[in-house]
């Protein structure tokens, strides 16, 4: 699969688009283009040089969404910012069926993946790559759930090895948002072809093309109050879920 995915993701953002705001924080990172904003987690960095050193408000947003091709990992975040930026935008996410409210902040857990799948995925093999808050208690209960976790492990989760043998024998993956920054979701999703995919997280682009390598389900999040996850990013402070609403789109229909 290589770098297939994320040339869809980058080719999807037309060429005169334009990056309008670039803020970088040290927990987050945003970028907004026209009245859209797409955000990511800054993900931890690494010694590579920056693949574009030049990065201002007012560059083509396409070209800033190809940083998520680089090794530097706090780029990588900014990359997928700038994909989110395009999108996740209200507007093209309704016109995909979700219903998008009109308030700054919305409570939905009717969006949340580990409560709406409880019933499609009682008893079965589960691998959740991430360890999200109260999974244990959402999951855990209902069928035979597994959890990899590479940042911050808890007792009995799996280190990101054991991937290879998990999801080819998993009936439902879930993915941390995570991976797309890092690169690792390729190789994730060719191990999870016999099971149901969600990618999940705050940072996933809800972006139909997704589905052609191997996502069924993309479980994202719309920004609607801009001037405050601004604020949240620039202080690395505050909680980001309370600027907008979950997402949960089916692309298997």
């Amino acid at each position: 699969m290589t770098w297939e995915l994320y040339d869809a993701l980058i080719n999807g953002i037309p060429k005169d688009a334009v990056a309008d705001k670039i803020i970088c924080g040290s927990d987050h990172c945003l970028v907004r283009c026209d009245e859209s904003v797409g955000f990511a987690a800054t993900l931890e960095d690494t010694w590579r040089p920056q693949l574009q050193p030049s990065k201002k408000p007012g560059m083509p947003l396409r070209e800033l969404a190809q940083c998520i091709k680089s090794w530097q990992f706090s780029e990588a975040s900014l990359g997928l910012a700038a994909i989110n930026a395009w999108y996740n935008n209200k507007d093209r996410v309704r016109a995909l069926g979700q219903k998008i409210s009109n308030h700054a902040y919305t409570e939905d857990r009717g969006s949340d993946p580990f409560i709406m799948m409880q019933r499609e995925v009682k008893d079965k093999v589960v691998t959740v790559i991430g360890h999200f808050p109260y999974i244990d208690k959402l999951l855990a209960p209902v069928c035979d759930m597994r959890i990899i976790e590479r940042f911050h492990p808890k007792e009995n989760d799996y280190h990101e090895f054991a991937a290879d043998y998990l999801l080819p024998e998993s009936d439902y993956v879930f993915i941390t948002s995570y991976t797309v920054a890092e690169k690792t979701l390729p190789r994730y999703l060719e191990l999870s072809k016999n099971a149901v995919v969600t990618l999940v997280g705050p940072s996933t682009p809800i972006a139909p093309c997704l589905k052609q390598f191997g996502v069924d389900n993309l479980a994202g999040f719309i920004i609607r109050d801009t001037e405050a996850l601004e604020t949240m990013v620039l202080t690395s402070s505050g909680n980001t879920h309370r600027t907008g609403q979950k997402v949960n789109l089916k692309l298997n229909g």
